[in-house]
C-alpha cells in the first residue's frame, strides 16, 4: 500500500476511468488538472473519436480542456481495456439504468468488472462510482476480483465513491463537491481517499462500501420524496383554488424547519427518478416495502398525465379539443439549461398528447431531436409559430426563452414551471400547474 500511496502523492500513478459520460469525463479532467496521466476507456467509439479530436460532448467539460490534455499526452481516450494492465487506479463510471420491470440493470458494472479482472494486479485500486443498491461493491465486484486469487486490502484495494454530478450547475462541479469514500477495508478507504483528495477539495470517509452506497440513495430519495410531496400539494391546491406557487414562496420565508421544493411536470434525468427505486428493489429482497419511495414514485410518474389534463381543460375553455389542436412544447430536456432528455417528463407529455390526436411540435435551444419519438419535429421559435399554436406548454424553463415575448405572441399557455411568473402583460393567457 505504501508504494501506491507514494505514487499517488507524487502524481506518478497512472489513473484510469471506465465510462466517459457526464460523470467519467469531468472526473478524468480533474485528475488531469491535478497532474495525473489518465487513461479514459469507453466502449462507444464515437466518444473516443470525438475526444481524440479534442472535442467535448459533455456540457460541463470545455473543449479547450480536452484539447490541451490530448495534446500534452495527459489524457488517453481508448476502447482498449488491455491498457488497464498499466493502470494503478481504476474508477468505474458506467451507467446503471432501470429495466422496464423497475429492476436494477447492473450489466455495465458486471461487464466492467469482467474486464478489470483480466488485468488486475498487485497494488491496484478499484473504485466504483456508478449509483447502485447497497451491497453491490461487496456482493458483485469483490467476488469477481477475489477470484483472481489476489486478496482485498492486501494485494488490491476496492472502494465505493458515489458520483455527485449536477449537470449545468454553475456553482458546484466535480472539484468542489465533497466526495464520499467507503472501502471494503480500512486500507482500501485510506488508499481511495488519498487518490481523490489529490483532485477534489473535500473527501469524506465512511465506515463501509454499503454506507457509501446508501449515502447516494438517501440524497436522491430525499429529493424524490419531497418533490412527490410538493407535486401532490400542487394537485390539492388546484382542487382548492389556491395558487401553489404563492404558498411555497410564502412558506419559504420561514427561516427554519422548511426547505422549498417546487412542483413540475414530472421527474427526469439520470438520478432522481431512478436511484430511489434501486433502494426500493433492494428492500423488497429483504421482505420490506419502502412505502415513501413507492408513493412518491407513483405521484411523480403521474404528473405528465396531470399536465395533459390541464392542457385539455385549458383548451376546453377555449372551445377546442386536444384532438387536432396545434400544441407547441417549449423545453424537452429534463431540467433547465441542459441538453439531456433522459427520463424527461416532456417525452411522456408529448406521447400522451399525440395519442389524443394533437399535432405536437417542440422547441428547445439545447435539443435538436428526440430519439424516443420518431414523428416529432423541432420548429424554430418565431412569432408565426407562436401565433399558429392553439396552446404553448412550458415543460422546461430554459433561461434562453424570452417569456415576455412568448406570452405576448401566444393565445394560450400552460406553464408547468411558473417560468412566466415575472410577465405582467398577458397573464390572463397563462394557466399554471
Amino acid at each position: 500500500m505504501d508504494n501506491l500511496l507514494e505514487k499517488i502523492k507524487n502524481k506518478t500513478a497512472k489513473v484510469s476511468v471506465i465510462g466517459l459520460g457526464y460523470v467519467g469525463l469531468p472526473l478524468s479532467m480533474e485528475f488531469c488538472k491535478s497532474g495525473f496521466t489518465v487513461i479514459g476507456i469507453d466502449v462507444d467509439n464515437r466518444k473516443i473519436d470525438t475526444l481524440k479530436q479534442g472535442e467535448s460532448y459533455v456540457q460541463d467539460v470545455k473543449r479547450e480542456e480536452v484539447l490541451s490534455f490530448i495534446k500534452n499526452g495527459k489524457f488517453i481516450p481508448t476502447n482498449d481495456f488491455s491498457l488497464l494492465k498499466d493502470a494503478d487506479t481504476v474508477s468505474i463510471c458506467v451507467p446503471t439504468p432501470l429495466r422496464k420491470t423497475r429492476d436494477p440493470d447492473i450489466s455495465y458494472i458486471v461487464s466492467a468488472a469482467s474486464e478489470i479482472k483480466k488485468y488486475l494486479h498487485k497494488g491496484q485500486l478499484i473504485v466504483l462510482e456508478s449509483t447502485t443498491y447497497p451491497g453491490t461493491t461487496d456482493e458483485v465486484l469483490l467476488p469477481e476480483l477475489k477470484s483472481t486469487g489476489l486478496k482485498v486490502g492486501v494485494d488490491f484495494y476496492l472502494a465505493f465513491s458515489p458520483e455527485r454530478v449536477d449537470p449545468g450547475n454553475k456553482k458546484y462541479h466535480t472539484k468542489n463537491t465533497p466526495k464520499i469514500i467507503g472501502g471494503v477495508t480500512a486500507d482500501c478507504t485510506k488508499t481511495a481517499k488519498c487518490l481523490y483528495e489529490q483532485a477534489i477539495d473535500i473527501v469524506i470517509p465512511v465506515s463501509s462500501t454499503r454506507s457509501a452506497e446508501m449515502v447516494k440513495l438517501l440524497e436522491n430519495t430525499f429529493r424524490a420524496v419531497n418533490i412527490g410531496l410538493v407535486n401532490e400539494t400542487a394537485i390539492m391546491c388546484d382542487r382548492l383554488g389556491i395558487n401553489v406557487w404563492e404558498v411555497i414562496d410564502a412558506a419559504a420565508t420561514k427561516p427554519f424547519g422548511f426547505m422549498p421544493f417546487y412542483p413540475g411536470p414530472g421527474l427526469g434525468g439520470h438520478c432522481i427518478p431512478i436511484d430511489p427505486l434501486y433502494l426500493s428493489w433492494k428492500l423488497k429482497t429483504l421482505n420490506y416495502t419502502a412505502r415513501f419511495i413507492e408513493l412518491a414514485s407513483e405521484i411523480n410518474t403521474s404528473m405528465p398525465l396531470y399536465v395533459v389534463s390541464k392542457i385539455a381543460d385549458a383548451l376546453n375553455e377555449q372551445k377546442k379539443s386536444v384532438n387536432g389542436a396545434r400544441i407547441l412544447i417549449l423545453g424537452v430536456a429534463y431540467k433547465k439549461d441542459v441538453s439531456d432528455v433522459r427520463e424527461s417528463p416532456a417525452i411522456d407529455v408529448i406521447k400522451y398528447l399525440k395519442n389524443k390526436g394533437a399535432d405536437v411540435s417542440f422547441n428547445d435551444p439545447y435539443v435538436d431531436s428526440i430519439h424516443e419519438i420518431d414523428d416529432i419535429k423541432r420548429v424554430e421559435l418565431n412569432e408565426d409559430v407562436l401565433n399558429r399554436a392553439d396552446c404553448i406548454v412550458i415543460v422546461t424553463d430554459h433561461s434562453k426563452f424570452d417569456y415576455g415575448w412568448i406570452v405576448k405572441n401566444s393565445k394560450l399557455i400552460v406553464d408547468t414551471r411558473n417560468a412566466a411568473k415575472g410577465v405582467k402583460e398577458g397573464r390572463e393567457k397563462i394557466v399554471k400547474l
